[in-house]
This record gives C-alpha cells, structure tokens and sequence, in this order.
C-alpha cells in the first residue's frame, strides 16, 4: 500500500504547488478541494486521475473544447432539503436549474465525444441526466426569480383580484386628488409616495380638510401626507389578499421543495461532479503553465526524468525573465542510487528536490514538466531528508534530529522506497559522520532501495564507485570562470572547488596555501583528481554537444534534400499523366482526320463512318468505366498541373524576352544586291528574284506575283549571275 509521510510533503513544498493549482479554479468548493489533494494510495485511481487530467488538457488543443463547467455553490440549498417542512426561495431553485443544466450538457458532450476523451466519460456516466428538475422548477419560477401567475389555480385568480383592486385604489386616489386640487389644499408636488402606497401631498394648514389617515410629514412640517378616505377601503382589502398571496406562494415553495427531496442524491452528485471537474480542469490548466505532461509509466521501478524543471523555479523565474536549467536523471535496477557532488550553489539540492517534487505530484495526480520520452514508476514510500531539521520544541539538534530520521528510514526502507537525503552526513565529525553515513547507505543499498543523495564526502563518492548499483555525479562547473553550470553529469563524482571557489572569492592566496599544507597530501591529490576529471569532461561534453549540432544540420539537410526529391518525383509523375493524357487525344485527333482526309476521296463513306462510329464507342466505354469522383479528381489534377505549367512557361518566355532585349545584335555586312539575286524579306519565308532595282527600290518576281520592296527590307539568299 502506498504511504507518504507529511514530512516529505512538507520538505519538498507539495502545498505549494497545489496553492498555485487551486489558483486556476473557478469555483470556491473546487478551490477547498485542490488544497488537499494528496498522493493517491491506490494505483488504478492513480492511473485515472492522470488519464482525466491528460484529456482535459488535450481539450485545450483541439477544437472540441469541452463546456464551461462555473457553477453557483448550492450547499446551503442541500442542508435545506435535508430538513422536513422547509422551503427553497424562487433564487435558489434557480441555483438547482443551472447546476443541472451544467451537469447535463457536459455529460451529453463527454458521450458525444468518447473517442477524445474515454476516461472522462467514464467519469461521468455515473451522472444522470434528467429534465425532471429543471421542468419542474421551470413551471413554477419565472426569469426574474418570481413564482409564475399560473403556478396554481388559486394564485392565479388572487393575482387577478389584486389587479382589479389596484385599478380601483388608482382610480379612487386620482378621483380625490383632483378634487383636493381643485381646492387649492395640495401642495405643488401634489402625491408622493409612503410605504408603498400613494399618498396626497397636502398643505399643513388644510390637513384637517382632507379626510384619510395621516402617514407622515416632510422635514419642514409643511407638507403632510394623507392617504385618502376613499382608497383606506381598498387597501385594507389589497393587505388581505397579499397576505393571501405570500400564503399561496408559500405553499407551493413547499410542494416544489418536497418533489425535489425525492431528487437529493442526485443534486449532491451534481455539486460533486462540477467540483471534480473543476478540480481536473486546474490541474490540466496548471499543466499547461509548466509545460507538463504525462510519460511512460513503466511497471518496474525506472525513473528516467528527461529535461525535469522544478515547477516552483521554473514559474519564479518565467515572472523575473529568468532562464531555468533543466535537468537529466535516470533511476533504474543499474544504478539504483545516485551520489551527487560537487561546489556548494552548484544546483545539487535543487536537483534532489525537483525528482522529488515531480515524483509527488505525479503521484498525486498531477502532470510534471519533463520531456515527453521521460519514464516515471510509482513508490509505496517517499523518505526525505532535507534542510535544516532543528527541533526547538523537542530540543534536538541538526544531527540528533537526523539520526532520528535514519532510524525511520531504516524501519521503513525498502525495494518499493525511494529516498532523499540531502548533505548526507552533515552535522558531525567529518570522519565519524562520514563513517556512519557510510553504514547508512550500505544498508539502504543492502536492501534493495532506490535513492539520490548529495554530499561533500570522499569516502561516500569512494562507496558509489565500487558498488554496481551505485553512481556518482556531479554538478558540472566552468573551470574557467569557476561559476556553477547548473548540469548534472551521470559517471564520475564532483569536486568541491573549495580553494578555486575560495581564491574567487578574494581569499589571500597564502591564506589558500596555509590550508591545503593543513591537510592530508593524498586528500588534496584526491580532490585535485576529480577536479581534473571534471574539467576534461565538461570539455568532452562541449566536444560532444558540437558533434550533435552538426550531425543535427547534417540530418536537417538530408531531410531537406528528400523532401526536395520527393517533391520533384510527384512533379514528375503528373507532368507524365498530363502528357500521356495529351498524347491519347493527339492520337484520336490524328485518326479522326485521317478518316475526315478519306472521306471525300473514297468511295467506301459506310465504312468510314462505321470505323468513326466505332472509335467513338471504345473512347465512350473507356470513359464509363470511370466514376464521376475520379473524372473530378483528375480533372483537378491536370488543372492544377496545367497551371504550374503554364506558370513556368511564363517565367521562361519573360527570361528569353528580357535576355533578347539585353542581347547586342550584331549587324552583318549588307550585301550589295543586284539584278537576278535570289532574295526574301527579313524574317520572311518565301523566296523570289530581283527583275530590276530602281534608286532603292526593287522589283521581286515570287512567280505567282511580283511587288516592289525597299531594299533595306531585303535579304541575301543566293548570288545569281546573269548569263549574258
């Protein structure tokens, strides 16, 4: 069963994250709900809630967007309903007619569209629909939140009575009105108003003229406001049948309430289906804000986590315009447990924290910020140990306080465990610390568990490279600038940089030579090593990252190159179809006007219409094995490829035209023409002969006619002599 301690919770600051999700609800009770999702303790639930919160987040993508799910909370309604002889108001029923209409449409969209969202629908299939409650409600309250005249019989003739008494009271009070005008004892405002009922304005020295009740008096006291003798009749009558009214109204409030006692269960499944899927839709929104996704959950424990970002760093720095580093790291029966090394602010717990932050939240449900080959696995235990852990309630110190916490790890620790410990032995003597630190992970390693620790102890990194399931990394460093990479290599373990870091810093250097001499030699050739190792791998990583951008721009290329091909051959094919296509109808040409060219000349014309009649079938019989999408298809076909034709056509005669123009023409040297000369005209085809020249003018014999011609017009075809 999986069982995540409170304490881990709080050490990677899983509330959070769910206070940045509740932010994305829309709805109060939706809000409450998200602050306390948890890490499910079931595995099918589990795998549910990933695949609901996926969908919804595909929906933002697609163009079946699903309905807006904002309802008004109805949990004071519920309590009501759950109390005999009590009665929902007009605007509460309402309340229950939006929720239900809500309800209804997304879980008739979730049906409509199960192919896009399975799990989904799945969810709300236990929902059902009914226009019980809405026609119901419907029948009695109006859009204005009134109960309906026709809600009963005895309503409705109430309603009537109260028009017709109102008529009265308006006519009787504008009879008397007049009247008392007339009389000069109103003043120039004439009615007012008081109580909601029409009352006459008049002048305080005439009040005892005008009959009525006295309702009241303006602040000056020369106004008093008397309700005329003639309506007090009527309007005794009216109270009467208002109170009738709200009797009447009453009552049916409480026939409408008690139908809908028989619908309890299902208005409370409302509430919680909306709930619940406010609850998905801020966790898909909060997915999109990250970038998150769901990966591969494989069966067995591997935790590949491609391009992780700490959604808290990530979020923080997207406000500040601030780039985020993320991280690579795998977990798998290989290397179960990873030592992480290296300088101090070199991003070593923000590492720790991120695997796991992301391990919480994806077994809460939530989708993480990783590349989507990542790989992720579920854990019955999450053990952390992280920061400064001082009890001053139970008077315990940093080191005290993690012993305690090793205690429990040991008790807990298992195959299905996965473990954070981060400045694993911290807190006491570097050598006795270190040594039982050293215990402390051959044991977690003994018994089969996966976890990642960060540390500044040797003997730990010396541990991580002799056992098989164990491996070193480290936060790469800049060996130049000796700032932090914020990378984490897999392989070789980290150096502290402590004197490089120091000597940054403006320490004196012989303050940095007084404490290496402090030290043990092999300690220092020890750090120095790592160090060495550090640097020509971030050297090799450079290398490496270098032969990938041009493996990747070869790659483009080629792709590039194919596409091109590929294109080109399509070309091919249908300029082949359009020739082929033009060479059929060539050929019909040339035997229909071969059959025309006979026609006349032969005397067999049954027989040439016959073979005409018969080219015509076999063309005909073609053409109907053809449907009329296909003849559409390539109808279009060769339009379009017609097109492109004459497109290309065009830019060839522009490019000869303009290449002709920018050509120079070299002139020939004029012949001298002469009588008998065999000439034509420029650009001319037929040929004829010069029969005389006169001034510059000559006069060509074509045969059939002659005409006179500018000899500049002419040119030379060949040189007669005349035999004389």
């Amino acid at each position: 069963m999986i069982s995540i301690h409170e304490k881990t919770l709080q050490d990677l600051e899983f509330s959070t994250v769910l206070e940045q999700v509740s932010e994305h609800c829309v709805t109060h009770l939706g809000h409450l709900k998200t602050l306390d999702i948890a890490p499910l303790k079931n595995k099918e639930q589990l795998l549910k809630e990933l695949q609901v919160t996926n969908e919804y987040l595909s929906s933002f993508y697609n163009d079946n967007r699903i309905p807006n799910h904002g309802f008004d909370t109805i949990s004071k309604e519920l309590q009501l309903l759950k109390i005999e002889n009590t009665f929902l108001e007009p605007h509460s029923l309402k309340k229950i007619v939006s929720i239900s209409l809500t309800c209804n449409e997304i879980v008739k969209f979730l049906k409509k569209f199960e192919i896009y969202y399975p799990g989904l629908k799945a969810f709300s299939s236990q929902i059902e629909i009914t226009k019980a409650l809405i026609e119901s409600i419907d029948a009695v309250i109006d859009r204005f939140n009134d109960v309906k005249d026709n809600a009963s019989p005895l309503l409705n003739a109430i309603r009537q009575n109260i028009n017709k008494l109102k008529g009265k009271i308006n006519s009787s009070f504008t009879s008397a009105l007049n009247i008392y005008h007339n009389l000069e004892y109103l003043d120039d405002i004439r009615e007012s108003v008081v109580d909601n009922k029409r009352v006459l304005a008049v002048k305080a020295m005439h009040r005892r003229k005008v009959k009525g009740a006295i309702m009241g008096g303006s602040k000056t006291g020369s106004i008093v406001y008397i309700e005329p003798e003639t309506t007090l009749l009527h309007t005794r009558e009216l109270n009467n049948l208002e109170y009738e009214e709200s009797e009447e109204i009453v009552r049916i409030l409480k026939q409408l309430t008690n139908f809908l006692r028989d619908y309890l269960p299902l208005i409370e499944n409302y509430q919680l289906f909306l709930t619940e899927m406010d609850v998905i839709s801020a966790k898909a929104r909060y997915a999109r804000s990250i970038d998150g996704i769901l990966p591969e959950i494989t069966e067995e424990k591997n935790v590949y986590l491609r391009d992780a970002y700490h959604p808290l760093l990530y979020l923080n720095n997207l406000k500040k315009k601030q780039k985020t580093y993320p991280q690579t790291i795998e977990l798998d029966q290989e290397s179960r447990i990873i030592v992480i090394s290296g300088p101090n602010a070199g991003g070593k717990s923000i590492t720790l924290k991120t695997v796991g932050l992301l391990q919480l939240m994806f077994q809460s449900g939530l989708l993480i910020p990783v590349h989507e080959r990542s790989k992720v696995s579920v854990f019955d235990r999450i053990l952390t140990d992280i920061g400064d852990n001082q009890s001053i309630e139970n008077q315990l110190s940093t080191y005290s306080y993690r012993l305690k916490q090793m205690n429990f790890f040991l008790k807990k620790c298992n195959k299905n465990t996965l473990f954070l410990i981060d400045e694993f032995g911290t807190g006491s003597d570097p050598e006795l610390g270190g040594a039982l630190a050293e215990t402390f992970l051959e044991e977690f390693y003994a018994r089969n568990a996966f976890g990642i620790i960060t540390t500044h102890y040797a003997n730990l990194k010396i541990l991580a490279s002799e056992k098989p399931e164990m491996i070193n990394a480290n936060m790469m460093f800049n060996e130049r600038t000796l700032e932090p990479m914020y990378r984490l290599a897999l392989g070789q373990p980290g150096s502290s940089f402590t004197f490089e870091v120091a000597q940054k810093n403006g320490i004196p250097y012989g303050l940095i030579n007084r404490a290496k001499k402090k030290i043990e030699r092999s300690k220092v050739r020890f750090d120095a090593t790592i160090a060495k190792l550090q640097k020509e791998r971030s050297r090799l990583e450079k290398t490496s990252e270098s032969l990938k951008i041009n493996e990747k721009k070869k790659q483009t290329e080629a792709d590039k190159l194919e596409g091109i091909n590929e294109k080109i051959q399509k070309k091919l094919e249908s300029y082949q179809e359009l020739y082929d296509d033009n060479q059929r109808l060539i050929y019909l040409g040339q035997k229909v006007n071969d059959i025309a060219e006979s026609f006349f000349e032969n005397n067999r014309k049954k027989e040439l219409m016959g073979e005409l009649f018969k080219l015509v079938q076999i063309e005909n019989s073609k053409r109907k094995k053809v449907t009329a999408k296909e003849k559409k298809i390539t109808k279009e076909k060769v339009t379009q490829v017609k097109k492109e034709a004459e497109k290309k056509v065009d830019v060839i005669r522009e490019k000869k035209k303009k290449a002709k123009e920018k050509a120079i023409v070299v002139e020939k040297p004029k012949p001298i023409l002469k009588v008998g000369y065999r000439v034509r005209m420029q650009d001319g085809r037929s040929v004829g002969s010069i029969d005389r020249i006169e001034k510059n003018k000559a006069t060509v014999n074509y045969g059939l006619f002659t005409t006179i011609v500018s000899m500049d017009l002419l040119e030379l075809v060949e040189a007669v002599t005349l035999k004389k």
